[in-house]
């Protein structure tokens, strides 16, 4: 009888602080547990390496993320590291950049060392059809394995065929992982009874995984029927990044799954430890902690990602609106009725939740009308616009909208594909490295990298790579305390605090 056996890739740096800390995750406290998150056992670490982070790292935590990802490359050596990716352009709600950038992008991240795979979501099936053919033999040719997401939804379209075509497409495209990604944590087990096996049958032999969120509180089941599914690899993260609207914790899962016979190379005290760390850190910085959310049917209904409804939230309170949330979730589902059911992951979620508060706060449907809406209409995000579900008298009346032909001629107008060397003159930088020049595409300007090069050195955590330096900070807190011992081996670490000589520490051993 073969060993079964769990593989585990991590999510505690990328999804679990994206779901549960709105990206805010510093790379000090990365700095802190990364050596140890090396030494856990984990098939993958995703890390925060694609363009939106960049853009957070730099305007909101002043952290210049090209040092963010040579100090994960240094301190992770022997476990492969991946990220989030979905095409070669750099500013995805925005004007697009050139294709070029984009390669250089994945190019200089893997020249540092700082990701041997890439997790390709194509929210459509589109996806595989338009920029998938082209960019899976790029990131392979430069050494980059390629893991293709196929997004869960549920609609009247979204069936077990749709979903074996799609995995036909995927494996056609030869990946070297297939995986399930299901962003709203809408998989039940139930469910995954029947789409599983028909997913892994289409993926013609190539290694498949799960990926879900704890949004409804059913993903630790989930992965367990999973695994007795053969499904080998789950995406779980580390408290207090896991649960809540991040995935499923590896402690909880690798728990249970061991007492249903499996095995695994995670090494679970390493990994509490660094549970532990990361709360004490998270607590230092006022952060949430992940907990488990009771079972909320109403997800299933909408299906708005948690990030989404938190957003929703601010906004309407802003325009004093917060009070008719319930109307513009109800609307929400209406427009996602209209437009054909595309599948709520970004951008699509952020469009209809958009157009839903236009909608109530207007007191008539569609009177207001975001771009994003007439250029669906328009096809200019190909399956998902709605070919042939989307209502055609919607359609009709979208693209009768006068903003429809300004949109069309400019959807028509010939973009310059520019090359670097021509983008970095375009931008008056010839004499800027690739790295800077990455970060001007992406931030489009350099007011705000100045910003961030202005506040400083970024905070540093007990534990990362000025150890001592912190613990005497902290200790100078604490006046009472005279002297503190840290015992390793035959190796001892006094701190001592005296009036005559504040915290000057001594050495023995």
């Amino acid at each position: 009888m073969s060993e079964k056996k769990v593989k585990f890739l991590d999510t505690t740096f990328r999804d679990g602080q994206q779901s549960l800390w709105a990206m805010a995750m510093r790379g000090g406290m990365m700095e802190a547990v990364a050596g140890d998150m090396d030494k856990a056992g984990f098939e993958v670490i995703e890390i925060p390496g694609n363009a939106i982070h960049f853009k957070k790292f730099i305007r909101d935590l002043k952290e210049n993320p090209w040092d963010i990802m040579r100090m994960l490359a240094e301190k992770m050596p022997n476990t492969p590291k991946s990220c989030m990716g979905g095409g070669l352009n750099l500013n995805t709600f925005g004007p697009p950049t050139p294709a070029a950038l984009g390669e250089l992008f994945w190019k200089r991240q893997a020249e540092i060392g700082a990701l041997q795979r890439a997790q390709l979501t194509g929210n459509t099936a589109d996806q595989m059809k338009r920029n998938f053919p082209s960019l899976i033999p790029f990131l392979k040719g430069i050494g980059i394995q390629c893991a293709l997401a196929i997004s869960f939804s549920i609609s009247p379209r979204h069936t077990d065929e749709l979903f074996a075509e799609q995995t036909r497409m995927a494996a056609a495209l030869d990946p070297d992982v297939i995986y399930l990604k299901d962003q709203g944590g809408l998989l039940t087990v139930d469910r995954i009874r029947t789409l599983i096996p028909i997913m892994m049958e289409n993926s013609k032999g190539i290694p498949f995984e799960l990926h879900s969120h704890c949004t409804t509180g059913l993903a630790p089941l989930v992965y367990l029927e999973a695994l007795a599914l053969g499904v080998e690899t789950l995406h779980t993260g580390i408290p207090p990044l896991a649960e809540g609207s991040a995935q499923p914790s590896v402690l909880n899962v690798a728990h249970n799954a061991k007492l249903l016979g499996y095995t695994t190379n995670v090494d679970e005290t390493l990994v509490q430890s660094v549970s532990d760390r990361l709360g004490f850190m998270a607590g230092e910085d006022n952060m949430i902690l992940g907990r488990h959310l009771e079972y909320d049917y109403g997800q299933f209904v909408h299906q708005i990602p948690g990030g989404v409804i938190s957003n929703l939230k601010f906004q309407l309170a802003e325009i004093n609106l917060d009070h008719r949330l319930d109307e513009v979730i109800e609307e929400s589902i209406q427009i996602r009725k209209d437009l054909g059911y595309p599948i709520m992951i970004t951008p699509y979620s952020q469009f209809m939740c958009t157009q839903a508060a236009l909608n109530v706060s207007t007191g008539e449907r569609y009177k207001m009308v975001i771009d994003e809406l007439i250029r669906f209409a328009q096809g200019a995000f190909g399956e998902d616009s709605g070919e042939p579900w989307m209502d055609q008298n919607v359609k009709d009346m979208l693209l009768q909208k006068p903003r429809a032909a300004e949109l069309d001629a400019a959807g028509k107008g010939q973009r310059e594909e520019l090359s670097v060397d021509q983008y970095r003159k375009s931008l008056g930088a010839e004499g800027s490295s690739d790295e800077e020049l990455l970060m001007l595409a992406i931030m489009q300007g350099d007011q705000e990298i100045n910003a961030m090069r202005d506040a400083g050195a970024p905070k540093q955590y007990l534990g990362s790579s000025r150890p001592v330096k912190t613990l005497i900070q902290e200790l100078a807190k604490y006046p009472s305390v005279r002297y503190v011992q840290v015992q390793r081996g035959n190796n001892s670490l006094v701190l001592k605090n005296t009036p005559s000589e504040p915290l000057l520490p001594g050495l023995s051993g």
